[in-house]
């Protein structure tokens, strides 16, 4: 028989291991004494940041890849702007400065208002333009099998689903819209909370549950 505190051989029927002193508790000939199970240590594996080998895009990547985008849709929307008006846009004011020439603002005060009013008009069509041609290439771009636009693509950069899974159209859509609310956080601080949060989310990310990934 064995000390199952020390292992040593211990006489039969022993009361005490002469070994150590400690009260028996034996162990059959033949086997090992148990060892102790051994206690757990050190802190619990962190959670991996996201599947598919990339991890969390941080806030000056995104700020280079908006960057980049900002200026090919600035580029675009200003070929589309000038071929409007070249083709709508010269005639219309021609008509509307030969009708306030013809009848001067003293002896016509209704006409002497239509250019500013139209120069608004045309101020606010050109900025629904605007902002529809934004959402059709943030939102299919992100829902498509790249997974970003042209900026983040040129940065491995995409939009992801909580799950790191492709977005639909519809959630690339509130992604897109939801930036409406983060511009009206001052100092930027809704952009900046990308730099803070622990998957580093700007509030329209948390607001369309969404993640922006880095490959790696």
């Amino acid at each position: 028989m064995f000390c199952s505190s020390c292992g040593a051989s211990t006489a039969e029927g022993a009361a005490f291991c002469g070994a150590c002193g400690r009260p028996v508790s034996t162990t059959a000939a033949g086997s090992s004494p148990a060892a102790p199970a051994a206690a757990s240590t050190g802190s619990p594996a962190a959670p991996v940041a996201a599947s598919g080998g990339a991890k969390y895009a941080g806030f000056w990547l995104r700020l280079v890849a908006h960057l980049i985008d900002g200026a090919i849709l600035t580029i675009g929307f200003l070929a589309v702007v000038g071929i409007t008006v070249a083709v709508v846009g010269v005639g219309f004011f021609r008509s509307v400065a030969a009708g306030i020439n013809a009848h001067p603002p003293a002896t016509d005060a209704p006409l002497a208002g239509l250019l500013p009013a139209a120069l608004f008009g045309l101020f606010l069509v050109v900025m629904a333009v605007f902002v529809v041609l934004s959402w059709l290439y943030y939102a299919w771009m992100e829902s498509s099998a790249h997974q970003g636009t042209l900026g983040k693509m040129a940065l491995g950069l995409t939009v992801t689903d909580m799950q790191a899974r492709p977005v639909s159209f519809g959630r690339a859509s509130g992604r897109f819209f939801s930036k409406f609310i983060t511009q009206m956080i001052p100092l930027g601080i809704g952009y900046i909370l990308a730099g803070f949060t622990e998957k580093k989310q700007a509030l329209h990310d948390i607001i369309a549950g969404c993640l922006v990934l880095r490959k790696i």
